[in-house]
């Protein structure tokens, strides 16, 4: 308990946010879903710590508010890039406690959640191509191949190119910074 509430500090340049999922049974033998969520920093010497871990019933937006305000109240002030899956509301909920942080859209929930959009037998080309996108190596290139892939695949998978435009904002953060970071 003492670990979980001991004092941060006032900056981490990186902040990795998410849930890992799991079914639990309590002494009544009934089944229940779980959600242990975790708080990864990257801190200022470049060294991974772990900032906290919570178990509550499922993944949300409120209850990620309520994790930020705690690390805030452990004395966290400023936040730079946190990454994230796309939960609905969760940039809101990260901006509402820490103004000034970036938002960085994880590319592996990107990638999962655009290939159920793609036909089994069309996602080996498709991901070759997509992959020119997150692996560009500035903002620009990476816009250009993805108006490349809009072109050559819209007729078919336009939801899944739509994803990636409609998230732009919050998916190219890293193109921000060097190589190293990413």
């Amino acid at each position: 308990v003492r670990w979980q509430n001991r004092p941060l500090e006032k900056a981490y340049p990186i902040l990795f946010l998410d849930a890992i999922h799991y079914k639990t049974r309590d002494d009544s033998r009934r089944v229940s879903s779980k959600a242990a969520y975790t708080c990864l920093a990257v801190d200022m010497e470049g060294k991974k710590d772990l900032l906290g871990l919570w178990v509550g019933e499922s993944e949300g937006a409120n209850f990620w508010l309520s994790v930020l305000t705690e690390l805030k109240n452990r004395g966290v002030e400023e936040l730079f890039v946190v990454c994230v899956d796309g939960l609905k509301g969760f940039p809101e909920a990260i901006n509402a406690v820490f103004p000034k942080a970036e938002i960085q859209l994880c590319i592996i929930h990107q990638i999962r959640n655009t290939l159920k959009y793609i036909a089994s037998k069309d996602q080996k080309k498709f991901m070759q191509e997509l992959k020119e996108v997150y692996k560009a190596p500035t903002e620009e290139a990476a816009l250009a191949n993805l108006k490349q892939l809009e072109q050559n695949w819209a007729g078919k998978y336009s939801l899944a190119i739509k994803s990636w435009q409609n998230n732009w904002n919050n998916l190219s953060t890293f193109f921000k910074y060097p190589q190293e970071i990413r």
